[in-house]
């Protein structure tokens, strides 16, 4: 190529040793996120009818009846019911929250911000791997001079796991209905016996919830691994030494495979079930999309952060160039995945599917967050990043991808607060001190990670494609 001729760069390994600054930085926003998030904990309100009222019992509806007249008789009477713009009543609960009898302390709140991070950063950890999988799969060679950055971020896989499997041991019957239930143990006919949540008990249980999630990660963060070691192997080998590379695609294709079809299940068994009478066919995607675009922005962050220092030498302005625009068509992916199960649902208005929208769109609590998650996930990032010179200006790219790691952080939010605490939940001190201690120990635990191998893969077979990336003028 005439481009390879004009100029030479020069491949070497570099090592990084974090600076002091993103030291005391990173540590610092864990620490006072810690202090905030103590502090939240210490406010949070005690009056349990606060909580009682804001779970108030739904409205029996198609297919959740089990009680004949008397279930009739609550129809005539039910104040949630809601009248469509017919005047017709529609059969769908205001809310989807049940047991008032039993309201959920306080804490609960707690432990349903735990679960929206420690998820919300173990999808983002896992759709690191999956980057790093996809390229051997296709065989890229762009990415290959930016590969150690998602290497370092599978890492903190474990730590998210271990977060995650700690909030369903301890708290599953506070943030899951149906794990409630099942503590119960209500014989068929009994009162409050519930049929649908009855009849997806062998799915949705204590055990498979736990080790499922257990197991499902676990085998991902095996491939996480065993890719990151051959990656290491490669430095250690002759260059032209193809062995650990081959291995690499064969393993990235088995992992690929697997992940496509299990995380989907891993959604249904952490979040979607939250809402244990409401299911989506696309909520694995949809869950799938906001980790990829989150990883995809932090990748270009850390990308922008190493150039900054110095580090990444033979990163070109290209590879900003083809970071910000997987930053900008994803958000328009993730866009189109929202609006196609927010639109379906709407259309068909069926009862159990309506219910989890209702929620959302008409809780003055959720509602603005919810046209706030379409600005912060799609409206912004399209307008910002649709220009090819905004793709390679790093303060532009770093102001995008503050709104969207935001937004998506809002979007797990929405996943999981209307269906645990409902009405009780606000984004408080509480809320902003764990989301900021989450981001310092991740960016912390991160860059520790890319301290331990060269930024480089200098045995990498498209290293060469990689440092001389030319997409043309």
């Amino acid at each position: 190529m005439a481009h390879h001729e004009a100029h030479h760069i020069e491949i070497s390994k570099e090592q990084f040793v974090v600076p002091a600054k993103a030291k005391m930085f990173t540590l610092g926003a864990a620490i006072i996120g810690l202090l905030l998030t103590v502090v939240g904990v210490f406010t949070l309100p005690t009056d349990s009818s606060h909580s009682a009222n804001s779970h108030a019992k739904p409205a029996t509806h198609a297919g959740h009846d089990n009680h004949g007249a008397a279930a009739q008789e609550a129809h005539k009477v039910d104040p949630n019911l809601v009248v469509d713009n017919a005047g017709h009543e529609t059969l769908f609960p205001k809310t989807t929250h049940k047991d008032p009898e039993h309201p959920k302390p306080a804490f609960t709140r707690f432990w349903a911000n735990l679960l929206v991070n420690g998820y919300f950063f173990l999808i983002i950890s896992l759709a690191a791997l999956f980057f790093i999988a996809v390229n051997h799969v296709a065989n890229a060679g762009w990415s290959a001079a930016i590969k150690r950055i998602p290497e370092a971020m599978l890492t903190f896989i474990p730590v998210a796991l271990v977060i995650v499997l700690v909030v369903l041991f301890v708290a599953r019957q506070d943030l899951y209905h149906w794990a409630h239930y099942e503590h119960q143990n209500i014989a068929k006919g009994a009162p409050g016996y519930d049929k649908i949540l009855a009849g997806k008990s062998g799915f949705l249980n204590s055990n498979i919830l736990l080790f499922g999630t257990l197991l499902f990660v676990s085998i991902y963060f095996l491939f996480g691994l065993k890719l990151r070691s051959l990656s290491k192997k490669e430095d250690e080998v002759s260059k032209g030494d193809l062995t650990n590379f081959r291995k690499s695609v064969r393993f990235s294709g088995a992992f690929t495979v697997i992940y496509g079809f299990s995380f989907s299940v891993l959604s249904w068994l952490i979040i979607m079930s939250v809402d244990a009478h409401w299911y989506s066919t696309i909520f694995g995607v949809y869950n799938f999309a906001t980790g990829w675009v989150s990883a995809l922005t932090i990748i270009c962050c850390f990308v922008l952060y190493l150039r900054s220092q110095g580090y990444l030498k033979i990163v070109s302005d290209e590879h900003v160039h083809d970071l910000g625009k997987f930053m900008f068509a994803f958000s328009i992916f993730w866009t189109y995945i929202w609006l196609a199960q927010f639109l379906l649902i709407w259309y068909a208005q069926i009862p159990e599917e309506v219910a989890y929208y209702y929620d959302r769109f008409n809780d003055p609590q959720f509602k603005f967050q919810f046209f706030l998650n379409v600005i912060m996930n799609f409206v912004a990032p399209f307008l910002i990043l649709m220009t090819r010179n905004n793709k390679r200006n790093p303060l532009v790219l770093s102001i995008a991808a503050l709104i969207l790691i935001t937004g998506h952080w809002n979007d797990v939010y929405l996943m999981v607060m209307p269906g645990t605490i409902g009405s009780a939940a606000e984004v408080g001190v509480l809320e902003i001190g764990m989301f900021t201690m989450f981001c310092g120990v991740f960016a912390y635990w991160v860059l520790q990670a890319l301290t331990r191998r060269s930024l480089i893969a200098v045995n990498h077979p498209y290293i060469e494609e990689s440092a001389y990336h030319d997409v043309g003028p």
